[in-house]
């Protein structure tokens, strides 16, 4: 047992720094508001990255053309060092791409670096060909790959960091133009007129970058109201549940125990074999209202936790009459741990259980549920008749809110709402397999 106390605080160790290290990348896009909310870093981070990987694709056809820019048309001065700087520029780019696919979410914090390099990349590219004595076109060409820079600067959700990469740009942009107009004698009216074009892009790109962050940031809020909205929603059903048990259990439970009592004062004035008939009829009310108080409100939830309460859940489903055995393992899920999760899970499970009794037709079942680096995870495989053929997980689920069945579609949006995810496919073997996957933290 100790060993898999340990296993859990490690996984629980693990998706706190996952947690931290997300949150510190929300905090460095700016979005403090958001950092606490492990259901909207997702959107944020999603479209962050999806910003990086353009980066790496402009940049890489920048390198490109630097590449090409020095080998099919070198400067008069200065070759070698334009060749060798444009490979190696080449391949940080290719070293970049390779970082990201593997670092997405680090590259947040550090993707403002290859910015500089660029910029630096192609000043001293422009200005080493600039003193040739002869002319020379290498410098103009190169100068045209200044307008990718406001390009990879605008997709960057950072306006304060667009905007003084694209005025750098311009300003250095308008000083290697002057430099560059001693080999190529170019008049000042046409340099003049191509700093304004730069200047115009380092506008236009730093709307962008804020028109960008606008639109995250309202997703983000957006998805946060949403969020709120289903906590309350899920508190108000779990109220409820709460009240409906409580009423249980001290209506139909007491008046079901006290005519038993009743019962036993009449032993010896009526007919034993109808009394045996009429208690064991009243003992089988009991036992039902005991295991629906307990699949309504599970008081063991909150005392003795998920495993507990998921091996009490599946016990009382495989007592009801004509249901299929029910079997849960709990191996991968200590004891001893809490999480956020653990309400939404068990009302899940027993979501996904009814659906089977009601629908299957199945003779076993299987409940797992597992924690690991901050991920908790429910799995209910039965031998039942399956999904039917030729419709996905969404028509089915709008398949039966039209029936009028929405439980489970409901407990898919609290789930979706979490950051998390529902799938159902078809077993390999025969019957249906439920996954539950939601971001949790340890309690």
């Amino acid at each position: 047992m100790a060993s898999s106390s340990s296993a859990d605080s490690s996984g629980g160790a693990d998706g706190a720094g996952g947690s931290d290290r997300i949150a510190g990348a929300t905090r460095y896009l700016g979005l403090d508001e958001f950092a606490d909310e492990p259901r909207i870093h997702d959107i944020l981070i999603d479209h962050a990255i999806r910003g990086i990987r353009i980066q790496v694709v402009l940049r890489l056809f920048l390198s490109l053309f630097v590449l090409l820019t020095v080998s099919l048309d070198p400067p008069a001065h200065a070759e070698t060092f334009s060749v060798v700087t444009a490979i190696l520029y080449a391949a940080w780019c290719i070293g970049g791409a390779i970082v990201v696919v593997g670092h997405e979410s680090a590259m947040i914090r550090y993707s403002w670096i290859a910015l500089p390099i660029d910029l630096l990349l192609l000043t001293a590219l422009a200005v080493a060909a600039s003193r040739s004595n002869e002319l020379s076109w290498t410098t103009d060409v190169l100068l045209s790959g200044f307008v990718f820079v406001p390009m990879i600067a605008a997709i960057a959700l950072q306006p304060r960091t667009c905007a003084v990469v694209v005025v750098v740009t311009t300003a250095v942009y308008a000083v290697s133009s002057a430099l560059a107009r001693t080999s190529n004698g170019e008049p000042w009216s046409v340099i003049v007129l191509r700093i304004l074009v730069v200047a115009a892009l380092a506008v236009g790109a730093i709307l962008l970058s804020r028109l960008q962050r606008s639109r995250v940031t309202t997703i983000g809020a957006l998805a946060a109201e949403r969020a709120r909205l289903l906590d309350a929603t899920m508190e108000i059903e779990e109220r409820e549940r709460r009240d409906l048990a409580d009423n249980l259990h001290d209506g139909a439970l007491q008046y079901v125990l006290a005519a038993r009592q009743e019962l036993a004062t009449l032993r010896d004035s009526a007919d034993p074999v109808t009394l045996d008939r009429v208690d064991g009829a009243l003992r089988d009310a009991a036992q039902l209202l005991r295991s629906t108080l307990s699949e309504l409100h599970p008081a063991v939830l909150e005392q003795a936790g998920l495993a507990v309460a998921l091996t009490d859940l599946t016990s009382s489903f495989g007592s009801r009459a004509g249901a299929p055995a029910v079997a849960v393992d709990t191996v991968g899920w200590s004891p001893e741990l809490r999480t956020s999760a653990d309400s939404l899970l068990f009302a899940t499970a027993r979501e996904l259980l009814t659906n089977v009794i009601k629908h299957a037709a199945a003779t076993t079942v299987e409940v797992t549920a597992e924690f690991d680096e901050g991920r908790a995870r429910l799995v209910v495989v039965d031998d039942g008749t399956g999904l039917p053929a030729g419709i996905d997980v969404d028509e089915l689920m709008r398949r039966r809110q039209a029936k009028g069945h929405i439980g489970l579609a409901s407990r898919r949006v609290r789930i979706e709402g979490t950051g998390g995810t529902l799938s159902l496919s078809d077993h390999p073997g025969g019957g249906t397999v439920a996954i539950v996957e939601v971001p949790a933290r340890v309690l």
